[in-house]
């Protein structure tokens, strides 16, 4: 039979579950928070290591202008931001006291396009890699 014994004790859950619901466990939540943590470690942990397979396959590729067209296009945009933030002063420096006319300057807006077309590159071709895109078949259908 259902007693007042009973009615207690269902209040009581009812009430604790109630409680655990609005006051819930701090180390439950810290658990949680702690097991949310790791997940995302873990997933930044896999991309770099796919990252970092994409690079050494990249690099061992047959063809110069795929294993040579990254370190290409990033050797140039060094030398650019390098002339014109340290070596466009040495240089306007030395002409300077040769007498000789000044270097032209590279604009800011051209450094920064160099700059952001280096990554914006990079970034397409990690989002290629990542999504299994073959090079050599698009090459062979004629498109590049």
């Amino acid at each position: 039979m259902f007693g007042i014994d009973d009615a207690i004790s269902s209040v009581s859950n009812l009430a604790s579950t109630v409680v655990d619901k609005i006051y819930p466990d701090a180390t439950e939540i810290e658990k949680i928070k702690l097991n949310a943590l790791a997940a995302e470690m873990d997933n930044q942990y896999k991309l770099v290591l796919g990252q970092l397979e994409i690079n050494k396959e990249e690099a061992q590729h047959s063809s110069f202008f795929v294993a040579g067209a990254r370190p290409a296009a990033l050797w140039v945009g060094v030398i650019s931001l390098f002339y014109a933030g340290v070596g466009l002063s040495m240089l306007n420096w030395v002409t300077s006291v040769v007498h000789l006319p000044p270097f032209p300057m590279l604009s800011d807006t051209a450094s920064e396009g160099i700059l952001y077309g280096l990554l914006g590159l990079g970034g397409l071709r990690s989002v290629d890699k990542f999504k299994g895109v073959d090079t050599k078949k698009v090459s062979k259908q004629g498109l590049l």
